[in-house]
């Protein structure tokens, strides 16, 4: 009997169902063998769950990590069991291209991970769900195989090739869709599910040692557990340090705390700081703190910042350079702005709110400005100010368009020719030699898990980034592209003209203001007034198809064949289509036509009357 045996009581289960059982029984072969094969289970069974529940849409990209980062995907597998689709993802990927054994214990929390999921997909899906348990004792016995790089990869490859053609009968059935989702809907309001399988200390403890060796991490370099250190506020003033994250120094950079409870990591957060005293104390370098119960992180210096949410732990090159930033960067109260590259009061004086605001330990601050004031300048200027103030080293810089990638790596360049740029889009430039890497939102999800840096390891990592700028901040920051993020932990500037307060897409709410009140706004209206800006009016045009609509007796012969194919889902052709309800029936050309022909004649001109002038709404005055 398999642990998934359950699965193939219901037949809508059956992809990932074979799938998992063959995974489990791939055990008895070799531990890295039945790791890829849940992995692949896994990918069937989230993307099965993409093609039969009607609240989730497939994004931009159908990669695996992709999936499982959306925001609908998250409503919908707690955080609990989204950590443990996680680490079977990082699992499978870190042995598929290496030579490294695994052990029969870490290949159990694996099939644990993937029961956990599956066990959900059951609870929410099946109307006849019973409660079950993982049982070790039906895992079969392994051997001490281990399976060579070369093989590994050529079963990565069989298994993908199956998938596909896998894939393919996943086809949508709207009805069960529906059905599914409903059913799926009442089980979650009724919260009976139980998650027993993923709850021990010890697993969590797992994963805690999994994510800091993702992150780097070396057990017999650079990580002490249990440290005993001295001054604890107790009877013997003894305690024991869970981890303690050493600098190349030898001096300790973190502490972590996990948490022996399965509901709230901050309960460890008064613990952590008597620890980071104590090493302080003892080597005059106080650590930062990490707080967690393996599932959630985070991360507190009670010297510049209150503690956040953080998705894992930072490299040790991440935390060395934040620990030498508390005594390099130097304080923003007087600052100093090029005129050569921002010369305007509005823009100067928003540089310097935002330099206020991250004085007073905030980390994110949102700029409104008019179109056309000259926000990618503002921008530039202040990575300027705060490269020069030791704040930051690298930048991102986020659009949700090409264009405007190009338009602002253009004038980083020009404006700061000093500072290495690179565009991942089509740059050929090296990233990790780059200061300021420009990209669309869909290129750099793609590039946190695909861009490794020389010695072959990720770059993109968490803390990678000091300053994230994003464009256009109204548009694209919201469900699928949060998952970015959520991922980097670092200082972010958004620029807009026209900021969002909907109650799923609140622009404030991201930047962590209040409604209406941004770090700083220079709006339309106040720059017409100050002479930056000129109003526009409009030019009225029409036509007589537009203003009289169509009588269909006064067509030609020819345009009634028009409209007869247009309309040839109803029962009859219309004698008369008023001019309100154009739009309604039918898309003209000529109309389009015209419109376009009065906008290229009336249109304000550039380059000698060669090319129509941008944004005619918002003009610059000469």
């Amino acid at each position: 009997m398999s642990n998934f045996e359950f699965l193939k009581k219901n037949e809508i289960f059956k992809s990932f169902a074979n799938a998992s059982i063959e995974a489990e029984q791939a055990l008895q072969n070799n531990a890295v063998t039945s790791i890829i094969m849940s992995r692949r289970a896994l990918e069937i069974a989230v993307k099965w769950l993409y093609a039969n529940d009607k609240t989730l849409e497939m994004p931009y990209q159908n990669n695996l990590s992709s999936l499982v980062h959306t925001i609908n995907f998250k409503n919908i597998v707690n955080e609990e069991i989204r950590k443990g689709i996680v680490f079977i993802i990082k699992k499978g990927n870190s042995v598929v291209h290496t030579d490294k054994s695994v052990t029969r214990d870490e290949t159990i929390l694996v099939l644990k991970c993937l029961f956990a999921f599956m066990k959900l997909i059951y609870f929410n899906y099946d109307e006849n769900y019973e409660d079950i348990k993982f049982d070790i004792s039906k895992l079969p016995k392994s051997t001490e195989e281990n399976l060579k790089k070369e093989k590994r990869e050529e079963l990565e490859k069989q298994l993908k090739e199956q998938n596909q053609k896998l894939e393919e009968t996943l086809r949508e059935n709207d009805e069960l869709r529906k059905q599914l989702t409903k059913e799926r809907e009442r089980k979650q309001k009724s919260k009976d599910f139980k998650l027993t399988d993923l709850s021990e200390f010890e697993t969590r403890k797992r994963f805690i040692d999994f994510d800091l060796k993702d992150a780097g991490w070396d057990f017999k370099e650079n990580i002490t557990k249990e440290l005993e250190v001295n001054g604890m506020k107790n009877t013997k003033g003894i305690g024991y340090v869970d981890y303690v994250l050493f600098g190349k120094n030898g001096l300790p950079l973190a502490v972590v705390e996990a948490k022996r409870t399965s509901k709230n990591p901050h309960e460890g957060k008064q613990q952590a700081s008597l620890y980071a005293d104590c090493l302080e104390e003892k080597y005059g370098q106080r650590p930062f703190i990490y707080y967690t119960n393996g599932i959630e992180n985070y991360f507190w210096d009670n010297i510049d910042y209150p503690e956040r949410k953080v998705q894992g732990f930072h490299t040790q090159e991440e935390l060395q350079r934040l620990i030498n930033r508390r005594k390099a960067r130097k304080n923003l109260d007087n600052i100093f702005i090029n005129t050569n590259i921002t010369d305007r009061p509005y823009q100067m004086e928003a540089i310097k709110r935002t330099c206020e605001a991250f004085e007073q330990k905030h980390r994110k601050a949102l700029l409104v400005m008019a179109t056309g004031t000259g926000k990618t300048r503002t921008a530039i200027s202040l990575v300027d100010v705060l490269t020069g103030k030791d704040w930051i080293q690298n930048i991102l810089f986020l659009a949700d368009r090409t264009e405007l990638i190009k338009q602002a790596e253009k004038n980083f360049v020009k404006m700061l020719p000093d500072l290495s740029c690179c565009n991942l889009l089509n740059s050929k430039d090296n990233p990790e030699a780059s200061r300021v890497i420009f990209s669309t939102y869909q290129t750099m999800i793609n590039a946190i898990d695909k861009t490794k840096s020389e010695g072959g390891k990720n770059l993109f990592t968490q803390g990678y980034f000091d300053l994230i700028i994003v464009d256009e901040a109204h548009r694209s920051i919201y469900k699928k592209y949060q998952a970015i993020f959520d991922y980097y932990d670092s200082l972010v500037v958004g620029l807009t003209a026209t900021p969002r307060n909907d109650v799923d897409k609140n622009t404030y709410e991201f930047f962590e203001l209040e409604n209406n009140v941004p770090t700083y706004a220079y709006e339309y209206q106040e720059a017409i007034d100050d002479g930056y800006l000129v109003d526009y009016h409009n030019i009225k045009t029409s036509t007589e198809f537009l203003e009289r609509g169509i009588k269909y007796n006064k067509l030609k012969d020819e345009e009634k064949e028009q409209i007869e194919e247009l309309l040839e889902n109803d029962e009859e052709t219309p004698e008369e289509i008023e001019s309100s309800a154009i739009n309604t029936w039918l898309f003209n050309k000529d109309t389009i036509k015209k419109i376009l022909e009065t906008l290229m004649t009336k249109g304000l001109k550039v380059e000698g009357g060669d090319k129509l002038r941008k944004n005619n709404n918002f003009c610059k005055k000469s």
